[in-house]
Order: structure tokens, then sequence, then C-alpha cells
């Protein structure tokens, strides 16, 4: 899934459509949201990521006026979303990870009563249905029900009627979840799309080959952020551990060897090649040494072996590391 991207956050205009500051939520003696920070320019995408239960949907929750925070500041479009959450709203798209609209309604039907609901009429109510039927490619579906489209027209019709309104800020919860790898790149290239004309778009996913195509980034975990930046800003990181890959045709066979080594921290496989990581402070060039003389010993292939290049999953899994290494000392 290849796409274009701006070289840095420089690019955009920086006027925040988003501020957030402090952003907190209690629930009883459990804190969901601990003190975050968020902010999002015009046109730009900024990626939510965490694994489930970091707080990246109650966080959007507040941020779309939905949910009201324990403590913090939050404007949307220089309005306080707290204190005038119906004016803030009307500035708001937001798509929902599970799908909201109505199954038993058709498609066009679901359109019109959005655009009811957001106060659309006349002439500007028309051309706001058509350009969602088109833009979103559901000219052809716009008969049949809801409930009987596969899922990733759901999700079409669903972010069709969060920009009915012409929203300057969108909300995307997860929207490529469960679809397949054609689907999800059809809906980058609209989420690419929508931040060209202006929108300002927090989106969260889990899958990292989506999360690298943000203009910026942000880590969740128990409810904090532990780092954000673009994705080139994370990947420069220094890495605490460092990473070899192994190709060979008997990947299987070197996962039973290696996995007794104690210089190496995990083991991950890939179509191919094995991905390894080794634990802080080892000396590389001794392990590749060592591993190629394993293989002269064992008499097994190895096609090639040679340090690699951080992605972002293992820089992420680095962070997480850090930030979880105070509770296990």
């Amino acid at each position: 899934m290849a796409l274009p991207q701006p070289d840095s956050a420089a690019e955009f205009n920086t006027a925040p459509v988003i501020t957030a500051r402090g952003l907190t939520r209690r629930f009883g003696d459990f804190t969901a949201v601990n003190a975050i920070d968020v902010h999002v320019a015009n046109g730009e995408v900024f990626g939510l990521l965490g694994a489930n239960g970091a707080g990246k949907t109650t966080a959007i929750r507040m941020l779309c006026g939905m949910l009201p925070p324990t403590a913090g500041d939050i404007r949307v479009v220089g309005i306080d979303i707290v204190s005038h959450a119906r004016r803030a709203r009307g500035h708001i798209g937001y798509v929902a990870q599970r799908f909201a609209l109505y199954g038993d309604l058709t498609v066009a039907e679901n359109l019109e009563l959005q655009a009811g609901l957001y106060g659309l009429r006349g002439a500007r109510r028309r051309d706001r249905l058509q350009w969602a039927l088109s833009h979103l490619d559901l000219e052809k579906q716009a008969g049949l029900r809801a409930d009987t489209l596969p899922l990733g027209f759901k999700r079409r019709l669903a972010l069709a009627a969060a920009l009915l309104h012409e929203p300057q800020v969108l909300f995307l919860d997860e929207p490529t979840s469960g679809v397949d790898p054609l689907v999800r790149q059809h809906f980058w290239e609209l989420i690419y799309g929508l931040a060209e004309s202006g929108i300002g778009i927090l989106v969260t996913t889990h899958y990292m080959d989506e999360a690298i195509f943000c203009d910026r980034l942000a880590l969740m975990h128990a409810g904090r952020i532990i780092t954000q930046g673009t994705p080139m800003e994370l990947l420069e990181r220094p890495m605490p551990t460092p990473l070899i890959e192994l190709f060979s045709t008997e990947s299987t066979r070197w996962i039973q060897v290696l996995n007794d080594r104690n210089d190496i921290r995990e083991i991950i496989p890939h179509a191919g090649h094995l991905r390894i990581r080794l634990n802080a402070g080892t000396d590389v060039t001794k392990v590749i040494h060592e591993i190629h003389a394993t293989a002269s010993q064992l008499n097994m292939t190895i096609s090639r072996l040679e340090p690699a290049i951080a992605e972002l999953e293992d820089v992420f899994v680095a962070v997480l590391e850090e930030a979880a290494a105070p509770a296990r000392s």
C-alpha cells in the first residue's frame, strides 16, 4: 500500500482544529485517559495508536463531545467543546468502529436521515447527498438496505454520512478494521483526499502499515501518550534492542536452534526470513559471526544474515517495553 505523503508537518497550515491539554477521564477509581495533550492542524492526519484498552476510544469520545472529561481543556476549531458541545459538533464528523447507522434503511434513506439531522435543506441538501453517493462510490448501492452491504461498503456509508455537513474535523475510530487490503487502500486514498481539502483528521488504527501514512503519530499505553512525532522522527529513534535479519529456507529449524541463545530477546517470523531482536548492549557483529559458525557446524543454510533497519512496529515495541520497565523493577 503505497500512498504519497508530505515530507514534513511544516507543509500544513498549522492553525489547530483540535487542541486538548491535560485531557483526563476517570471511571470511579480507574483512570482510562490520564492527562494527555493532543494537537491536530488543518489538513493533518494524526494517528492515535495503542492496544485495546489503551484509552484511544475514550479519548476520541471526549474530543468529539460525546463524553465529558474529568479534567482538561478541549477546543475544536477554537470552540470549548465542554461548554459549547452542540456548537462544536456542527464542525465535527465522527465514524465509530462499529456500524452505527440503520440496517433496515437503504443507503439513500440513511443519508437522507442524516442530512435532516444536520439541518441540510434545499439545494445544498441535494448537492451534498449527490456528492456523498458519487464521492464514496455508493451510487450503485443507493437502493440497498444497509445491513446487506459488505463491511467495506458499510464503512464507506458511515464515512459519507459523517461528511454530509462538510465538517472541519473528522474522527475515525479503527476505520479499516476487518476489511481486506484493497478496501483499506481505497479508504486511505479517501482519507488523504479529505486531508488535502483542509480537514483535520484524527484516526485510530492498530495496523502498522497504515500508521506509517499518518503525518504524526501518538502511541497510547495505559491511558497515557508515551511517545509522539512524525513517522520519520519515530523511526530515527535510537533502538535499545539491536535487530538482525536471517534469510533461509530453514526458518523453522533456525527458530529451534536460536531459541537457546540468551542474547536473543525475540524471534519474529516473516515470509521467507526471520527478524531477530537482540538484548540491549549485544554485540551484533559477534552474534552474526556465531550464527554463521552454527550454520557450518549443523550444515544449515543461510541466504543472508545482516543488521536490520527498524520498522515502526519495532519502535513501538521498544517504547512499550521502556514504559513498562519501571513497573517490573
